[in-house]
């Protein structure tokens, strides 16, 4: 079970291995703290989501599974939405309509049909856990670099020397390609040493 939950930090991180989600990665990590909201809230979804799916898997027929999943993977992205709309309308108003996009996040429903559907609730529960809990730290170091380069703080607090030059492209879309390719090369070295070891 511990195996389960440790994958989806590192072996098969949605972001940085298996690189999925890309829409949302790219773009709403101009900041950290979009980041961070946006990975919370995908946590929440899939945990959530992967929870009522194991519990009903076995009487859910085979013909609509994939439009049940979808229509309860839905229904926990309407209420993180409107919590995200009712406690931090700001943040809510900054990820725009990606919030509403985690219904067709790849990482979701991947985790549903292949995990979910197939077993128990605690496995299911431990293994979404890890992959929302991968992703979100995926977004916030994304963002992190992005923020720090782009703006010079790191959620809104000034990091860099008096005088640094803010690199413009980093908040603009090429810097998030840049900055994931960067990032996704600099895990496979590390995970090839790590590996080798």
């Amino acid at each position: 079970m511990i195996k389960d939950f440790v994958k989806g930090l590192w072996r098969e991180n949605p972001v940085f291995v298996q690189v999925l989600g890309m829409c949302p990665t790219l773009a709403v990590t101009t900041k950290c703290v979009f980041g961070l909201s946006m990975g919370l809230a995908t946590t929440f979804v899939i945990v959530s989501s992967v929870v009522v799916i194991s519990t009903i898997r076995k009487l859910v027929p085979e013909q609509v599974r994939i439009p049940m999943f979808t229509v309860i993977i839905a229904t926990f992205v309407t209420a993180a939405d409107y919590f995200l709309k009712a406690n931090f309308f700001e943040i809510s108003k900054a990820l725009g309509p990606y919030i509403p996009l985690i219904v067709v996040n790849c990482v979701i429903l991947g985790r549903a049909e292949a995990f979910a559907s197939k077993h128990g609730v605690a496995r299911s529960f431990l293994d979404a856990f890890g992959m929302g809990i991968g992703f979100t730290c995926a977004l916030v170091v994304l963002g992190a670099v992005r923020e720090v380069l782009g703006a010079g703080t790191v959620f809104g607090y000034p990091v860099m020397w008096e005088g640094f030059t803010n690199w413009i492209v980093m908040v603009m879309p090429a810097g998030a390609f840049i900055t994931l390719g960067l990032l996704v090369g600099v895990f496979n070295i590390v995970d090839k040493r790590v590996k080798s070891k």
